[in-house]
């Protein structure tokens, strides 16, 4: 069995990483195949991508790879290799406070991995890149695909194997990637319900009913933390987000018809009389998923959402990212009769 990764939950506790066991296996697969092209790994905002991708660091590590993970957006990175000075210049450019800095170390991943091919001659290299399209901006996102690409189809040494996974809770990062042949794209959704009740089973003291937390969340380990941290106020996190996404007397007034028949039932904004506009203004603010894929489980990463399930806010075609989402949404549009 493969370690489970520590990952932060709130100040002061860590959990064992739970759940997405095919997700594992998918890892798994990849490291006997490699990538073809960049994967990017798409789904909704806090739902465990960066969980994934840690935890894949210890799969691919025990597989043979020099392995180098950046969160480019929290400033963080992890590697699994013998040559220092990848850990020497990814600490170098982090201490810069600039923003540039970000760029920078989106461009240094790439020059490392060269070296790794090239000067240490390394046969097996991993490079797992977190929310590298916020960092960058979503303008430069199809470039830097492209150049991951460059690395797996015009290497400077040959390899056996290279494994290049980046995801994104960007929405419209999606779409512009799309555009092309650069990359693969894969979503992944919110953790099944039986995982997330293990992690539910996980976190010590004083909760409410699990399926309370269930229904608030969809199963989003990032809302069952925010949760957590304000001892499970509801209101503080619902105010909170109608601040941080933006949702203004005029954006609501703009558009409240829609919005309440999306409260209803999402798949509402699949209706090609929806204006473009409020699609695009939704998904930019990472409250829904727009054009959710086939439910055949070769076409995700771990397990599909439901093809259907209202009660948690999601539909055939949209979902709203977790139900506290819709909630907030719902919130705003009480506040601005």
């Amino acid at each position: 069995m493969v370690k489970r990764v520590k990952l932060y939950f709130t100040p002061g506790l860590e959990v064992e990483f739970v759940d997405r066991d095919k997700a594992i296996r998918q890892i798994y697969e990849l490291a006997e195949k490699g990538t073809r092209v960049p994967l990017v790994i798409y789904g909704p905002e806090g739902c465990g991508k960066s969980a994934l991708l840690k935890q894949a660091t210890e799969v691919l590590g025990e597989r043979g790879f020099d392995v180098i993970y950046i969160d480019a957006l929290h400033r963080e990175f992890i590697t699994h290799t013998d040559v220092k000075e990848v850990v020497e210049k990814l600490s170098e450019v982090l201490a810069e406070t600039t923003n540039i800095a970000l760029i920078k170390l989106a461009d240094t991943v790439i020059s490392l991995a060269k070296d790794l091919l090239r000067r240490w001659r390394k046969k097996k290299i991993a490079l797992l890149i977190d929310e590298v399209f916020h960092a960058i901006g979503l303008e430069k996102s199809e470039i830097y695909v492209k150049s991951l690409l460059n690395l797996i189809e015009y290497p400077p040494e040959s390899y056996e194997n290279i494994v290049i996974i980046t995801a994104t809770s960007e929405g419209l990062s999606r779409w512009r990637i799309g555009r092309h042949r650069w990359a693969w794209l894969m979503p992944i959704w919110n953790m099944s319900k039986s995982g997330f009740k293990e992690l539910y089973e996980k976190i010590p003291g004083d909760k409410p009913p699990f399926e309370y937390i269930w229904k608030l969340t969809s199963g989003s380990p990032f809302i069952f933390s925010q949760l957590h941290r304000i001892n499970w106020n509801i209101d503080i996190i619902v105010n909170t987000l109608i601040e941080e996404k933006n949702l203004t007397p005029i954006f609501i007034t703009k558009w409240r018809k829609w919005l309440e028949e999306a409260i209803k039932d999402p798949d509402t904004l699949w209706n090609p009389n929806t204006p473009e506009e409020l699609i695009n203004e939704l998904t930019v603010r990472n409250l829904i998923i727009y054009f959710l894929r086939n439910r055949d489980p070769a076409l995700w990463i771990d397990e599909p959402p439901p093809e259907k399930d209202l009660e948690l806010g999601i539909g055939k075609h949209v979902a709203w990212q977790t139900p506290l989402h819709r909630e907030v949404v719902k919130k705003a549009l009480e506040i601005y009769k």
